[in-house]
């Protein structure tokens, strides 16, 4: 005590420093904790925990390739609350987790060979796009619902390009790989969101495996968002029931048109 008196300013900035790091795993953690609910009930959460990390002024890159890490766990997870119907779709399992794997790991190559100021500016717009594709969610699941026996090769390509948006950003892949399941001819949605949940394991796990290797994860913000992550996802059953699939949806629309514009006016500041 007697030393922080001493030294008087040196001392109070340090201990300022600190709260503010201590305020970032807190901010960190909650965002861990609402994506992990989210994902659980509508699917989204990226929309909610990367813009966070850039907001607490991580380096762009550095915060998706730290989210996808993060992530993982909670797709794994939700992959295995599906087992029992993935039982009858293992071929198509077989078939398209090769371009998952393929695409994931070309998508998080491109992200860091991008340079970080032309992600900073690249980043309001994916995240618009993607909030967008969550708001028009139930539409594509009813248009992908109609069509059926399209050619497998188109099929095999679009998860491909799926992959390849899963390595770089990811956020709304789910709602794409629905459709492209839809135009394989599946129709129980239960069956769809296994198999979802099976190819989101292999584009972000091959991701995650790059960026760790690359060193481009920040390991402590992982641990906590991570553990929000799983957090949320266990308690996202109980909020489902009180608040409802399509309030949640609205809300994670709303959060993403806000962190869309709040990002696209400090990347042209």
């Amino acid at each position: 005590m007697s030393q922080c008196w001493v030294l008087g300013a040196e001392c109070w900035v340090g201990f300022s420093a600190l709260s503010t790091q201590h305020s970032a795993l807190v901010f960190i953690l909650a965002a861990g904790l609402l994506a992990g609910a989210v994902n659980s009930i509508a699917g989204g959460g990226t929309l909610i925990s990367f813009p966070t990390l850039v907001w607490l002024g991580r380096d762009p890159i550095i915060a998706y390739a730290t989210n996808a890490v993060a992530m993982w766990p909670g797709s794994a997870a939700a992959a295995i609350g599906f087992r029992r119907e993935l039982a009858s779709v293992r071929r198509w399992l077989l078939l398209l987790i090769i371009p998952s794997l393929a695409g994931g790991g070309l998508g998080a190559w491109l992200l860091l060979r991008t340079p970080t100021r032309t992600f900073e500016r690249i980043v309001p717009f994916l995240i618009l796009g993607a909030t967008l594709l969550l708001a028009g969610q139930e539409f594509i699941t009813r248009r992908v619902g109609t069509i059926s026996h399209t050619h497998r090769v188109f099929v095999f390509v679009f998860q491909f390009l799926v992959g390849v948006y899963g390595g770089y950003f990811g956020a709304g892949m789910g709602i794409l790989m629905l459709a492209a399941l839809g135009l394989i001819g599946l129709t129980d949605l239960h069956q769809m969101n296994g198999v979802k949940n099976i190819l989101a394991v292999g584009i972000n796990g091959i991701a995650a495996i790059y960026f760790a290797i690359a060193k481009a994860v920040a390991w402590n913000d992982v641990l906590v968002l991570a553990i929000g992550t799983i957090l949320g996802g266990y308690l996202g059953a109980t909020i489902a029931r009180r608040l409802g699939r399509k309030f949640v949806r609205r809300a994670v629309v709303v959060i993403g048109l806000a962190m869309s514009l709040s990002l696209f006016l400090s990347s042209r500041a």
